[in-house]
């Protein structure tokens, strides 16, 4: 990863249901990082037990094809994400699920980024909508 973050940084709670992670959407997110669309900044795997009690979940006790999955995200996890983010993180989980918490820079933006500061612009304000709401308000879903 770059020592400088030039694009936005987002961090996401990732829900499903179980105790359990599969890895399924590994793949996905490696072609994302492949492809220079996100550069991922740290990742923390965790399961809300049923009692409400947060766990972390170590990738070395996932099964053999998950680790060889999140393998290709070798070196991603930087450790910014702190334990007020895990218990944030936390109240938002239904308990008996589990979580992938990320925190990316999205590094498509970098050019953009450069050209609005190049010209002498900022962002004044950015602010993400939720895709329940989005799809609401172009009558999807």
């Amino acid at each position: 990863m770059s020592t400088t973050l030039t694009g936005p940084v987002e961090i996401a709670v990732l829900e499903f249901p179980g105790i359990g992670f599969n890895a399924e959407i590994v793949p996905a997110l490696a072609e994302l990082v492949g492809d220079g669309i996100v550069t991922i900044i740290d990742l923390v795997l965790v399961a809300k037990q049923l009692d409400g009690t947060l766990t972390t979940i170590e990738i070395a006790d996932l099964d053999a094809e998950a680790q060889a999955a999140f393998g290709q995200l070798a070196g991603a996890a930087d450790g910014q994400l702190s334990e007020a983010d895990l218990a944030t993180a936390s109240e938002v989980l239904s308990p008996g699920s589990s979580a992938m918490l990320i925190v990316w820079e999205n590094t498509w933006a970098h050019r953009l980024v450069d050209a609005i500061g190049g010209s002498g612009g900022r962002l004044a304000v950015d602010d993400p909508i939720d895709t329940e709401t989005v799809a609401l308000a172009v009558g999807v879903g």
